[in-house]
């Protein structure tokens, strides 16, 4: 099973006292390409480009232009841990035993605009470069055009051993954009989280960005396997609901 998550623009570079891993993007020879050329935009640009005020465009700016090319663990912090969003408060990192963050990183893949794709255990630096923005750059008018194929690829490459490959893709429709999801030669499973507003069930986007990391912690730590985990969901008083739900797009609601 792999677990497909957004990143997170709410960051936390303060120093961890975990012994944990620590791993090399991917796709980090690319990354360096891309930042290169988001390094060159002025603090106007990045806030024009990424819809900020001047006090996000000025914090944005100074990301990219500290962003070292070198790989080197001073400075960076593993991905899982340096995300702060709401995706993240549902999977509760922090709270997870070393093994299961070991055992994430087999399990989970965190879809990013500079990076491609990371393992929770990469080494990351600050950044903020969402997939959907249109920085012009040497392949097309913007990001997806970047990366192209390569974050497929090297999800494939993770898939190749699996008997029954089965991908679990709690990522945003911007992020999951960047995967030709068809290609992965995969089972592709895309949950949905509703809460009850009157007579109706309708997604509430920050409540459903906790729902997705929740998911991802609670398949971390189930000792069911396939879709059977994933039907059991509950966590935050969601359930299951067959009814509302296909193949591809199980549903979950509460209320």
């Amino acid at each position: 099973m792999l677990i497909l998550l957004s990143p997170a623009k709410t960051l936390d570079f303060s120093p961890s006292d975990r012994d944990l891993p620590a791993t090399k993007p991917v796709l980090h020879r690319e990354a360096k390409q891309l930042a290169a050329v988001a390094k060159k935009l002025s603090v106007r640009d990045v806030a024009k480009l990424m819809e900020l005020s001047d006090t996000l465009a000025d914090t944005a700016h100074g990301y990219l232009q500290d962003w070292k090319a070198k790989w080197d663990p001073r400075g960076a912090k593993q991905a899982v841990l340096a995300f702060r969003g709401d995706v993240y408060q549902g999977l509760d990192a922090d709270t997870l035993s070393d093994t299961q963050l070991v055992k994430a990183q087999d399990q989970i893949r965190i879809l990013s605009g500079l990076y491609g794709v990371l393992r929770p255990l990469d080494l990351i630096q600050p950044y903020r470069l969402e997939m959907g923005r249109r920085l012009a750059n040497p392949r097309g008018k913007g990001i997806y055009a970047w990366w192209g194929d390569q974050v497929t690829d090297a999800l494939k490459a993770d898939l190749v051993d699996a008997k029954s490959p089965l991908v679990v893709n709690l990522a945003s429709n911007e992020y999951a954009a960047v995967v030709r999801l068809k290609r992965l030669d995969a089972e592709v499973v895309t949950p949905t989280f509703k809460e009850r507003k009157g007579d109706d069930y309708r997604i509430v986007s920050f409540f459903a960005k906790r729902a997705r990391g929740a998911m991802a912690r609670d398949l971390l730590r189930s000792r069911a396997v396939g879709r059977r985990a994933i039907e059991a969901f509950s966590a935050d008083g969601y359930a299951y609901r067959e009814g509302l739900s296909t193949p591809a797009t199980p549903v979950f609601t509460r209320g």
